[in-house]
C-alpha cells in the first residue's frame, strides 16, 4: 500500500471512530472535547504511526517501553501513553518519554515511581490500574485495595495521581462491560470524596467497548485494532 493509500485508509477509519465517539458523547450529554482518543500503535510500525499527527492524532498508546522509545524518537511531538506493565528497572529510560503512565498497578511500582519523581524534582503523572473485571489473568490493583493505595498517593510527592484505568472483560455481554466501567467511575467518585484528590481522568474503553466507556465517563479511550487491523507493521 502506498503512503497516499495508507493515509487515506487511516483517515477513513479515524473519521468513523470520531463519529462513534461523538455519538456516544451525544447519548451521554457530554462534549466530545472531553474525550481523548489514544491510538494504540503497538501492532504497527513507525511508517503507519508517523502518519497520524497529520490526521489530527497526537496521543499514542504503547505497551512495551522499548517500542514506546522507538516511536517517540520518530514522532517527538507525540504524547506517548504507557498502557502496559512497567518494570521498575526501566523507569529511567521510559518515564522521561511518557506523557502519562496508565498502568501503575502495585505499591512497589508506586514506591519506585515516587522515588524517581522526587529524584528528578518533577512528579510522575500516573493512573492507578484497577482490576474491576476481577479476572485472574489481568493485572491491576484489587478493588478492595484501591482506597488505601489511593490515599497513600497523597503522601508521595514524586507521584501525581491523575485518575484510574481499567479493562473490561472481552465479552459479548454489554451489561457486564458497562458494570465494570460504572464501578470504576464509582470508585473514582468515592476516592474523590474521601481524599480530596481531583482525579480528573478515567481511562476505560478499547476498540470493542469504547462507546460504553464514554457513556460512563471515560476521558481517555484506547483504540487499536479498529484503526490498524490489517495494516502493515512497517
Amino acid at each position: 500500500m502506498s503512503d497516499d493509500d495508507l493515509r487515506a485508509e487511516l483517515a477513513r477509519r479515524l473519521h468513523a471512530v470520531r463519529e462513534r465517539i461523538a455519538a456516544a458523547c451525544s447519548r451521554a450529554g457530554r462534549d466530545p472535547a472531553g474525550v481523548t482518543l489514544i491510538a494504540v500503535t503497538k501492532t504497527v510500525g513507525v511508517r503507519v504511526a508517523g502518519l497520524l499527527p497529520g490526521l489530527g492524532v497526537n496521543d499514542f498508546g504503547e505497551s512495551r517501553p522499548q517500542e514506546l522509545a522507538k516511536k517517540q524518537a520518530a514522532i517527538p511531538a507525540g504524547r506517548f501513553h504507557l498502557i502496559g506493565h512497567l518494570q521498575r528497572n526501566k523507569l529511567d529510560k521510559t518515564i522521561p518519554l511518557t506523557h502519562l503512565t496508565h498502568s501503575a498497578d502495585s505499591p512497589r511500582l508506586l514506591d519506585a515511581l515516587d522515588a524517581f519523581g522526587r529524584k528528578r524534582g518533577l512528579p510522575v503523572p500516573v493512573l492507578l490500574e484497577v482490576n474491576c473485571s476481577r479476572e485472574e489473568a489481568k493485572g491491576g490493583i484489587a478493588v478492595e485495595d484501591l482506597p488505601a493505595l489511593a490515599d497513600r498517593c497523597r503522601t508521595m510527592p514524586g507521584v501525581a495521581l491523575q485518575g484510574l484505568m481499567t479493562m473490561a472483560a472481552y465479552t459479548g455481554d454489554a451489561e457486564q462491560v458497562r458494570a465494570t466501567f460504572a464501578e470504576l467511575a464509582g470508585l473514582r467518585d468515592a476516592i474523590r470524596a474521601t481524599t480530596g484528590l481531583a482525579l480528573p481522568e478515567l481511562s476505560m474503553g478499547m476498540s470493542n467497548d469504547f462507546e460504553a466507556g464514554i457513556e460512563l465517563g471515560a476521558t481517555f479511550v484506547r483504540v487499536g485494532s479498529t484503526l490498524f487491523a490489517g495494516l502493515e507493521a512497517e
